[in-house]
């Protein structure tokens, strides 16, 4: 009889780890609530996981014991409990700052902004800029410097007054210090660092910083210098259609006619205003990220209107944190920065020994006739149509 009972015993022993292994109803059964092997292999493969499990395994504090009881101190809160509560962002906390994020200690969603920008960002970024420079090194060596064709005559046209001039130079110098800054930045821990060690670089860094907030407040100025001079001229217009057509006179022979601004300029110039207005806005909400959010209730309207639901993505993050706000902030500001960089140097090449005569339109402001002829010759009728009126007048 005794047997009898204890195989009965191992029987219903061995049976019950396999009854629980068939309850389906809960997936986690088998590691009691926590994660199990399925979570761990996709949390590898970079898959989405569903952490609701432990979201909501933040204890209950109506759940601790009475204060006379033993361990009623404790409350109902076991440390694992409370670090749970503090990395999903829904623990009781008390602070005296009163700032916006002061009661997020632990930000969980930081990581995919920092594996990009250690990343894919620095790779790409490098590889926009570096290829940009190979391309416009191998275009001289093709092409050469484009020279004026015809017999100069020795006689010069105002292209630009000096408050045009200062526009441009202002604007041009705050952004190659603004690039410059901003590499530094963002290249810094992989570059300088190796090169110059942790303090050379910890005084750069700052420095660089501080050069970069106080500067851009030039580059905002200077980008409504030059729009509100220049807008009225850089209006698209058939003549355009024309000029690309033919390539600008780069590409082939013969420079069709343009205006005081040819095609391939009026697309320098919205590059700059659309990307430099972005970056700007960028920029507030880097300096000041608890007055001046973009991306939460940008995403909020994408939602709303279904955009993500049309490209068969997810919805869009929201709300977001303050600290997403920067991360999502400083990715757009980087990534914005370096597209205008590239677009810059291609400017700086044609301004400079891409194209002769083309730098005194910036430099003194006045430009050969032949130069101004072969390059904007429809401007050039302008302005001798005008001076001609002028000169009956008087």
């Amino acid at each position: 009889m005794l047997r009898l009972f204890t195989v009965i015993v191992l029987m219903f022993g061995l049976l019950a780890p396999a009854m629980a292994q068939e309850d389906t109803g809960n997936p986690r059964a088998e590691t009691g609530g926590a994660q199990t092997l399925d979570d761990i292999m996709r949390r590898q493969a970079e898959q989405k996981v569903d952490d609701e499990f432990r979201r909501s395994e933040t204890g209950d504090p109506e759940a601790a014991a009475p204060i006379t009881a033993p361990l009623g101190t404790r409350g109902g809160q076991s440390i694992s409990d409370l670090w749970r509560a503090l990395r999903y962002d829904t623990a009781d906390v008390s602070t005296q700052s009163r700032g916006p994020a002061a009661t997020t200690l632990i930000q969980d969603g930081g990581m995919w902004w920092l594996k990009f920008r250690e990343g894919p960002l620095l790779i790409y970024g490098a590889a926009l800029l570096g290829g940009t420079l190979l391309l416009l090194a191998l275009f001289y060596l093709i092409r050469g410097r484009i020279r004026i064709k015809g017999e100069k005559t020795g006689r010069t046209i105002t292209r630009f007054s000096g408050v045009e001039r200062f526009g441009h130079w202002l604007l041009a110098s705050s952004f190659l210090i603004l690039g410059v800054t901003g590499l530094i930045s963002l290249f810094g821990r992989k570059v300088l660092i190796p090169a110059f060690g942790h303090e050379a670089f910890s005084m750069l860094a700052i420095g660089s910083k501080w050069i970069h907030n106080n500067v851009s407040w030039a580059f905002i100025v200077a980008l409504v210098i030059i729009f509100v001079f220049w807008v009225a001229h850089n209006l698209p217009n058939r003549t355009d259609l024309v000029w690309l057509a033919k390539g600008g006179g780069i590409i082939g022979s013969g420079h069709p006619p343009a205006e005081k601004f040819n095609a391939g300029q009026k697309m320098i110039f919205w590059s700059v205003i659309i990307l430099g207005a972005s970056i700007s806005a960028s920029g507030l909400s880097l300096l000041f990220p608890f007055e001046f959010n973009m991306f939460g209730a940008t995403f909020a309207k994408l939602n709303d209107w279904g955009v993500t639901g049309l490209i068969g993505s997810e919805p869009l993050p929201y709300p977001l944190s303050p600290q997403e706000e920067m991360q999502y902030a400083q990715l757009w500001h980087a990534i914005v920065s370096l597209i205008l960089t590239a677009i810059i140097l291609a400017h700086i090449y044609i301004g400079s020994i891409g194209m002769e005569g083309a730098f005194d339109a910036m430099g003194s402001g006045e430009v050969e006739e032949q130069w101004a002829r072969e390059h904007h010759s429809l401007w050039v009728e302008e302005v001798q149509e005008a001076e001609v009126h002028q000169s009956k007048e008087a």
